[in-house]
């Protein structure tokens, strides 16, 4: 299921936030990790509804994943 645009938008600002926090970066080094991750492309392709997940669990996923 594809969501809104704008509702992708600010799943994507909270997860960024999330991301930060989880891994003790700032908010610049969580974006870039964020837009080079896989989780990224399914959220943005409305791949297995992972918009629908926490903020928390999607900013595990991207922190497991190994992003260069």
């Amino acid at each position: 299921m594809k969501a809104d645009n704008t509702i992708l938008q600010l799943k994507y600002d909270s997860v960024i936030e999330a991301l930060a926090v989880l891994k003790g970066i700032t908010l610049r080094q969580a974006l870039g990790i964020f837009y080079k991750s896989g989780v990224y492309e399914e959220m943005r392709e409305g791949i297995s509804d992972m918009h629908c997940r926490s903020d928390s669990y999607l900013a595990e996923e991207i922190a497991s994943e190994k992003i260069q």
